[in-house]
C-alpha cells in the first residue's frame, strides 16, 4: 500500500519555489520512493501534495533532506509548523516518468 501526505504550510508559494528548485538542484529527480509531488498556492500559503512507497521513504527524505535544506534556505524555526493529512492513495496511474519543473 502506498503513503499518500498533503503537507500544508504557511509560508508563500515563492519560499516553496526556492526550496523546490534547492532540491532539484541537490538532489536532480532522485528522490527514493518518491512517486508522486504537486505543489500548489492556497490561502494560507502552499500545499505539498505527495504519494510515496512507503511512509518510512517519506520520514526520512524529510529529515535527511528537506528540513536541513528548509533551516538552511530559512533558518532553523518555521514561522508556524507545518500540518500533515495522511491518506490512503486509491487510483493511482503512472505514465511514463518525465519530469516537470
Amino acid at each position: 500500500m502506498y503513503y499518500g501526505v498533503i503537507t500544508s504550510v504557511g509560508e508563500s508559494i515563492t519560499s516553496y519555489d526556492r526550496l523546490h528548485a534547492a532540491l532539484m538542484e541537490r538532489t536532480g529527480d532522485d528522490l527514493t520512493g518518491m512517486l508522486l509531488h504537486v505543489g500548489r498556492e492556497t490561502d494560507e500559503g502552499f500545499q505539498v501534495i505527495e504519494v510515496w512507497e512507503t511512509k518510512e521513504q517519506f520520514d526520512r527524505c524529510n529529515r535527511e533532506i528537506i528540513w536541513p535544506l528548509a533551516a538552511e534556505l530559512f533558518g532553523p524555526e518555521p514561522s508556524a509548523p507545518p500540518t500533515f493529512e495522511e491518506f490512503e492513495p486509491r487510483g493511482l496511474v503512472l505514465t511514463g516518468s518525465r519530469l516537470a519543473h
